[in-house]
């Protein structure tokens, strides 16, 4: 069992879910905040949401997730870059998928189908995002980071 639960911690996709926890309840909470307390429209809300969450995210990352020693000013572009492409198609797609759902279910409020949509891209988000900073943004030559990678 102590094996287990070793090689689970040292697997990047289980810090990267820990991370995401985090980042996660940060940023959904200022979305869900900002599009219902507030009144801002899905994709302010949404975007606002998830910049204050990948601020979060790209540190902790960097830090623990990928324990990366890649630069800031090499990685940082990088990462803005996965986390929009990841954005832009994972909440669009969600907001499609959530509006086909609601629409075959007859339910036609736009608030049902925009809090739906945010759940929707939040998984979506995810797992493109791991996808993207492990292959991309955090990867790195070094030997001993190839081998944490193998056992991730």
């Amino acid at each position: 069992m102590k094996k287990l639960v070793h090689s689970l911690w040292n697997h990047s996709f289980v810090r990267f879910l820990l991370v995401g926890v985090l980042n996660t309840i940060v940023g959904l909470s200022i979305a869900y905040l900002l599009l219902n307390a507030i009144g801002t429209n899905y994709w302010v809300s949404t975007f606002f949401g998830n910049c204050i969450g990948a601020v979060v995210s790209y540190f902790l990352n960097k830090a623990f997730t990928f324990q990366s020693q890649v630069s800031i000013g090499s990685s940082i572009w990088k990462f803005a870059s996965v986390i929009l492409v990841c954005y832009v198609v994972s909440y669009a797609a969600a907001r499609g998928i959530s509006n086909g759902l609601l629409g075959l279910a007859d339910i036609q409020s736009k608030g049902w189908a925009d809090n739906l949509a945010v759940l929707l891209g939040a998984g979506f988000y995810t797992i493109s995002n791991y996808l993207g900073q492990r292959f991309f943004v955090f990867r790195s030559s070094s030997k001993l980071q190839r081998k944490a990678g193998e056992a991730s």
